[in-house]
């Protein structure tokens, strides 16, 4: 984790494998929830969690059904205003 100001940068592997154990049909709908439960587990001051548009095509990118099984991605903190942003960092 890098600090500077009030931003606090971090990179972060999620699993999304707990996604393939209910219906097939709601799979990326869980998958988008449960980077966001993630987020805020981990950074617990964060009033408002906003995720990337291209992390979001990722996880939507092959359908409803099959969403990847982790994604990497950065979350960047800001303190002063309890805000996450949530980045896709790489495509394995």
């Amino acid at each position: 984790m890098s600090e500077s100001g009030g931003m606090v940068k971090s990179v972060h592997v999620i699993p999304l494998k707990r996604v393939y154990f209910g219906r097939r049909m709601n799979r990326a709908d869980r998958a988008i929830r449960l980077v966001r439960k993630y987020v805020a587990r981990h950074f617990k001051d964060a009033e408002k969690i906003i995720l990337d548009p291209e992390l979001n095509k990722y996880i939507w990118s092959c359908g409803r059904e099959k969403p990847p099984r982790r994604v990497v991605v950065e979350i960047r903190f800001n303190k002063n205003e309890k805000e996450a942003r949530v980045f896709l960092k790489r495509v394995k």
